[in-house]
């Protein structure tokens, strides 16, 4: 476990670990859960589809392509969970391939009806 202070501000990284240096990695999803198998029932969106839902949320640069940061302010799911725990989905994408998920940014994705 890590313990922080509510407000606090946490930051966040995510390494690839492989000798092609020519891959970069995308925060797609992060949900937050009092639950840590439960991911849908009691959930808070940070970012869903690389929209960003928290506005604490904010993403960073890094001197390398293999590795994103961000950070959100530090929640609690009301008084009775003193747990917090975090679920991301990140995509791993070929460097300036401009047609893969990382270079979309936010993807806003509507249901359409099926009509006659």
């Amino acid at each position: 476990p890590y313990y922080v202070d509510l407000n606090q501000n946490l930051f966040l990284q995510a390494s690839l670990y492989s000798s092609d240096p020519n891959l970069v990695v995308f925060v797609d999803t992060c949900v937050a859960s009092p639950d840590p198998s439960n991911f849908r029932t009691l959930a808070y969106e940070l970012i869903r589809s690389g929209c960003v839902k928290d506005p604490t949320y904010s993403s960073y640069s890094s001197p390398y392509s293999g590795v994103a940061r961000f950070s959100f302010n530090a929640f609690s799911f009301v008084n009775r969970h003193p747990s917090v725990y975090l679920q991301c989905e990140l995509v791993v994408c070929r460097y300036n391939d401009y047609s893969s998920r990382c270079y979309q940014g936010c993807v806003s994705r509507f249901k359409r009806k099926a009509g006659s």
